[in-house]
């Protein structure tokens, strides 16, 4: 049984729709067969999430199973909102539920949009299982569940804690998947950006290993010269 909040955020979904957004999110996304997109912006879903932060469990939970994307997009950024005001054992309430419906985060975008923001604060606290979830997640053979262990780690690099992040990489690093190779170079890129020799010196000590689109995405902002011999050499 569906709530009014719950029907009211579906039809605001509805209403803000764009046939144009539409055909550039299946371009983009390239979503699996059976999977709805309506076509509304993801700022719009945003504010929306914002709105609608206080929505029943039950409600949220229909939303990550919903088959139209976006819906699923606003349930993990409302957990995400929630997230941002929860302190101690609430975080580990939301931890737990995002954990166990991770099969609804099935894109590179409502991952991207949710894994740091909502494992990521808790990772930051530093419970003594986090290392043991991170592992599971990049063991798993569900593709999200390693992605979201990667991008999780986000929230650490922004507190100076890179060794989480270095470990994952060197785990995954011969994933077979593209999307995880992105994501391990954009995290390699984010330590970068505030500790350049230690990217350096990792890439100069894991070169070989590192699949070739990590390089590339890792040495972003590197100054060109540094780049082009990490890139010429993978």
């Amino acid at each position: 049984m569906t709530t009014h909040a719950l029907e009211a955020l579906r039809s605001a979904l509805r209403d803000r729709a764009e046939p144009d957004v539409r055909i550039q999110q299946m371009r983009v996304l390239r979503p699996p067969e059976g999977d709805e997109l309506l076509g509304v912006r993801v700022p719009v879903v945003r504010e929306l999430a914002r709105t609608h932060r206080e929505l029943a469990w039950e409600d949220v939970d229909a939303l990550l199973r919903s088959p139209v994307h976006e819906e699923r997009l606003a349930g993990v950024l409302v957990l995400a909102e929630r997230m941002r005001t929860a302190r101690g054992a609430q975080r580990r309430v939301l931890v737990d539920f995002y954990l166990a419906r991770t099969r609804c985060v099935d894109n590179w975008d409502l991952v991207d949009g949710s894994a740091h923001v909502v494992l990521g604060p808790w990772l930051v606290d530093g419970p003594e299982d986090a290392p043991d979830v991170l592992d599971e997640l990049a063991a798993s053979s569900w593709l999200w569940d390693r992605r979201i262990a990667v991008v999780a780690t986000l929230a650490l690099i922004r507190e100076g804690r890179y060794d989480t992040t270095l470990r994952l990489v060197r785990a995954l690093c011969r994933d077979p998947e593209p999307l995880i190779h992105k994501a391990l170079g954009w995290m390699l890129r984010e330590i970068g950006r505030r500790d350049a020799p230690l990217l350096v010196a990792f890439l100069e000590h894991h070169l070989t290993d590192l699949p070739r689109i990590t390089v590339r995405y890792a040495t972003e902002r590197l100054p060109a010269g540094e780049r082009a011999r990490f890139v010429r050499t993978r």
